[in-house]
């Protein structure tokens, strides 16, 4: 009988995997940035092109760049239901108000108009008197609200046509105009601060690296997240009978206990989701119960172009019970889930609220 002698085949085995080991992974080359991953889970797909109930966007802004961009948005809205869009003015939209509300007038059900501030003057004897004349003016060209204002550390950012810089919400400077708009009925729409990861390290532990690095927050000579916050919540306590809309769940998707302490605080504050929802819906069971609690707060809105696929992928989060899946656009590294929000939140988030601010605060 012949002897086999399994113990030279198993080590030339043993050296050819350990070889095989020691050469450069995947994980060594591949970057984040280019991490693109396939779902390969046997799991609902779920397309919503139209949303479950009448929309009313709370924000949008001047994405069309000719008449028949603007009618093609206005086919797309029909088609996906959204009755009407906030269309904000702000720095970066290159025309004067008048010009950015005629753009628009041949399409005006399909849309309502925001304005900024205007800070010409603010240091001069006729301030505030101007600044409140000038509010004055877009209120009467059809303005309904102010917004997007926008502090990210350095003041008033988004301000035109004058320059906002250390101006922020906060600034006894700004309070009379704050004060008008309250009793002109005209909300204060605001982008306060940036998601939290961008002020964190851009190193291995930060969660939202991957989109982090593009818009990365130096704080260095402007103010950082908490102090953003507290100049907010200044304007919010001292002006109670002005509304003020949060853009983007405040920036707190984060830490939705601490957006839910502002608006157990102040019945003038509101939030919208918009441009939050991979912020959102990497969370859903935390961000569906907040939405739940928070439904007579909460407002719709996108601010991220005309496209019938930029609905759906809102839709699909809102109103679905899908789980893991990507939207690269999005820009981050993680899945996204659906929040399957009952119908009553759902007719709340996407009209109701906005209605009643729109309609009764006149």
């Amino acid at each position: 009988m012949r002897k086999i002698f399994l113990l030279p085949l198993l080590t030339l085995i043993f050296v050819a995997c350990t070889t095989q080991n020691t050469q450069e992974s995947p994980a060594d080359t591949i970057l984040l940035k280019d991490f693109q991953p396939v779902v390969i889970n046997n799991i609902p797909v779920t397309k919503v092109e139209r949303a479950k109930f009448d929309i009313i966007d709370m924000h949008a802004h001047d994405y069309a760049s000719s008449e028949a961009e603007i009618a093609a948005w206005c086919h797309t809205m029909d088609e996906v239901g959204v009755l009407n869009t906030a269309v904000m003015h702000c720095s970066w939209i290159g025309r004067p108000f008048e010009e950015f509300v005629e753009a628009y007038a041949p399409y005006k059900d399909h849309f309502r108009f925001w304005c900024c501030f205007d800070y010409t003057g603010i240091d001069s004897n006729e301030w505030p008197a101007q600044g409140i004349a000038a509010l004055e003016k877009c209120k009467a060209l059809g303005a309904i609200g102010i917004g997007e204002l926008g502090d990210k550390g350095e003041g008033d950012t988004y301000a035109r046509p004058a320059d906002g810089k250390d101006i922020h919400i906060d600034d006894p400077r700004v309070k009379p105009l704050i004060t008008k708009a309250g009793e002109l009925k005209m909300p204060i729409s605001i982008h306060i601060a940036e998601p939290y990861w961008m002020y964190l390290p851009m190193d291995a532990t930060n969660d939202g690296l991957v989109n982090a690095v593009t818009w990365h927050v130096d704080t260095t000579n402007c103010y950082g997240y908490d102090k953003l916050i507290e100049t907010f919540e200044n304007a919010v306590r001292d002006n109670p009978n002005t509304i003020f809309i949060a853009c983007h769940y405040l920036n707190m998707t984060h830490d939705l206990p601490r957006l839910g302490a502002l608006l157990d605080k102040y019945p003038n504050l509101y939030f919208d989701i918009s441009a939050r929802v991979a912020e959102s819906a990497h969370t859903p069971r935390a961000t569906r119960e907040f939405l739940i609690k928070y439904q007579d707060r909460v407002l719709f809105g996108t601010d991220n172009g005309m496209d019938a696929e930029m609905y759906h992928n809102i839709f699909r989060v809102l109103e679905t019970n899908d789980e893991h899946f990507y939207v690269p656009e999005y820009g981050y590294h993680w899945a996204l889930s659906g929040f399957n929000l009952p119908d009553e939140v759902l007719r709340k988030l996407y009209h109701d609220n906005a209605e009643r601010i729109l309609t009764e605060y006149k």
